[in-house]
């Protein structure tokens, strides 16, 4: 049994940081491809970034130079570090499990997802 639990997410203002946190559980090891989505409202999800079993991360652009995305294996966990927030950055984000890059959808699919934690800047 598979399980992806967000934490960190709050109200912040422009220009702040906020550090989010998914601890997971199950089959989920360090050889899984973790991301982060978000979504906001009236908008499809997007793609935050991912985090390979080596550490290799890639970044949307919208987010490039202001997120990172980092995990500990020991404790099972996957962090978001989020600065200079701007209210764009206003969303839903969502932690993700055993990613990969679909040819066919040309996007990157996961197939374990959390449950989600609300970030609002103003």
């Amino acid at each position: 049994h598979v399980q992806l639990v967000e934490s960190g997410g709050g109200s912040v203002q422009a220009g702040g940081s906020l550090r989010l946190s998914c601890a997971h559980s199950g089959y989920i090891s360090s050889r899984h491809c973790m991301g982060w989505f978000r979504q906001a409202p009236g908008k499809n999800r997007e793609g935050v970034g991912t985090i390979e079993s080596d550490g290799r991360t890639m970044y949307a652009d919208s987010v490039e130079d202001r997120f990172t995305i980092s995990r500990d294996n020991a404790k099972n966990t996957v962090v978001l570090q989020m600065n200079s927030l701007q209210p764009e950055d206003t969303a839903m984000y969502y932690c993700a499990a055993d990613c990969y890059y679909s040819e066919y959808d040309r996007a990157i699919q996961c197939n374990d997802w959390g449950q989600g934690t609300q970030v609002t800047v103003s």
